[in-house]
C-alpha cells in the first residue's frame, strides 16, 4: 500500500518513485509522487488517462514530451498541465538524471498500479524494458482501464484482445493488483 514517503525503485527501467500524499491522504482526490527518471530513460508507449490530470514541475533535468504528437523539451523550473484523455508520453533524453514532481488528479487507483508494475519488474517477470507478457498486460489494462489507457492498437482491438486474453489470464493466476508489491 502506497503511504507518504514510500519509495519504489523499478529494476528494469530505472525509474524512481517516492510517494509524497497518496489517495489516502488526500480522500482520493490526488496522488502526488517525486520521480526520478535515469539518464536516457525508456520512451513509454503513448498513453491517456480518461478520467484524470496530470500536473508535472520538472525540480532538475530535462524532460522530452510527446503530447498530441507535438515534441517539447521541459527544463528545471518549467510546469506542465496534461488533461484528461490528450495523449501524451514523457522520458528523460539526457545524460543525466531528471526529478520531477508528478500530481495526478483524482488519484483512483493509480498508486497500485505503480507499484504492481514496478513489483512485475523486479520480480523479473517483465521484459528488460519493464513490459510484461501479453496475458499480464491483458489483466492489467482490464483492471486500469480508467487509469491508463494505450493509444495503439486502437481502442476497440484492445477492447477485444484484452477482453478475450484477461479471463485466460486470471485463470492462469495473472492479477491485476499483487498483495506482495503493495507492502
Amino acid at each position: 500500500m502506497a503511504y507518504k514517503g514510500k519509495i519504489i525503485l523499478n529494476s528494469k527501467t530505472g525509474i524512481e518513485t517516492k510517494f509524497l500524499q497518496t489517495s489516502k491522504d488526500t480522500g482520493g482526490q490526488l496522488l502526488e509522487m517525486e520521480t526520478t527518471y535515469p539518464a536516457r530513460s525508456l520512451k513509454p508507449p503513448p498513453h491517456y488517462h480518461p478520467h484524470q490530470e496530470e500536473d508535472f514541475v520538472i525540480l532538475s533535468g530535462e524532460m522530452t514530451v510527446n503530447m498530441d504528437g507535438q515534441l517539447r523539451i521541459l527544463k528545471q523550473g518549467d510546469t506542465l498541465h496534461i488533461p484528461r484523455n490528450m495523449v501524451h508520453a514523457m522520458w528523460n533524453h539526457t545524460k543525466e538524471k531528471t526529478v520531477v514532481n508528478w500530481q495526478v488528479r483524482p488519484a483512483l487507483d493509480s498508486e497500485y498500479f505503480f507499484e504492481t508494475t514496478t513489483g512485475l519488474a523486479n520480480d523479473g517477470k517483465t521484459s528488460r524494458g519493464g513490459r510484461p507478457n501479453m496475458l499480464q498486460t491483458a489483466v492489467l489494462m482490464t483492471c486500469f482501464s480508467d487509469e491508463f489507457l494505450l493509444v495503439k492498437p486502437p481502442r476497440w482491438v484492445q477492447r477485444l484482445v484484452f477482453g478475450l486474453l484477461a479471463p485466460v489470464g486470471w485463470l492462469l493466476g495473472y492479477r491485476g493488483v499483487y498483495r506482495k508489491y503493495l507492502d
